[in-house]
């Protein structure tokens, strides 16, 4: 099964920097299934060198914004946002199996990146203002009602989202998030990403 194939099962969505093995390995216990390598701090050879401990895991591994790099770290995908390459750059760089994420702040990038179709899945947000995204104004909530009324592709609400608010975004249709703090944060990542599968699968229990 290629990345893309995996692709729509994945449901928790986890953004971090450079981190040893066996963390990556307990946070994917926990339930999430998706993970993206972004370290800033790190040259061409320390995010090569780091993603190492990413690769391997039951969950599909993706870059930031680094396309360039996909086939040196052994990355299934890459994540572009609205200032980095277009995504059919991206898409060039990578090839036709592996995963190619979009960043979206608002309806009408929403509906380019859902209508493109070098994209495989869209991220909506920040639905809270957060520190990793300094200066990005809160996308707000409804533009995650939007989001689930009008996306078709596989998409993924971001910003400033944890175990107290996640019902927010399920409540208004999300059915996959991104978070970073709330696990890279946390003393036990397990714990927490275990936390965040169960409000994501909860309404899922409660149709049956």
């Amino acid at each position: 099964m290629t990345p893309r194939e995996r692709l729509s099962s994945a449901r928790l969505y986890l953004v971090c920097p450079a981190r040893d093995r066996e963390w990556i390995a307990a946070a994917v216990r926990g339930g999430v299934d998706l993970i993206q390598l972004r370290d800033k701090a790190l040259d061409d050879a320390g995010l090569v060198e780091a993603a190492r401990a990413f690769v391997g895991h039951d969950a599909l591994f993706v870059l930031n914004d680094r396309p360039d790099l996909v086939e040196a770290c052994g990355a299934d995908g890459i994540h572009v946002g609205q200032d980095d390459m277009t995504p059919a750059q991206a898409r060039a760089h990578v090839g036709a199996d592996r995963i190619v994420g979009r960043s979206t702040h608002e309806p009408a990038q929403a509906a380019e990146a859902d209508a493109d179709p070098n994209v495989d899945y869209v991220a909506v947000g920040p639905v809270h203002a957060t520190p990793t995204k300094p200066g990005r104004p809160a996308a707000g909530l409804h533009y995650v009602a939007h989001a689930a009324s009008t996306v078709g592709k596989p998409w993924f609400a971001i910003g400033g989202l944890d175990a107290t608010n996640v019902h927010e975004v399920v409540e208004r249709g999300a059915t996959r998030i991104v978070v970073v703090r709330a696990i890279t944060e946390a003393e036990d990542p397990e714990a927490a990403a275990r936390e965040l599968r169960a409000a994501l699968e909860e309404p899922a229990r409660a149709g049956r």
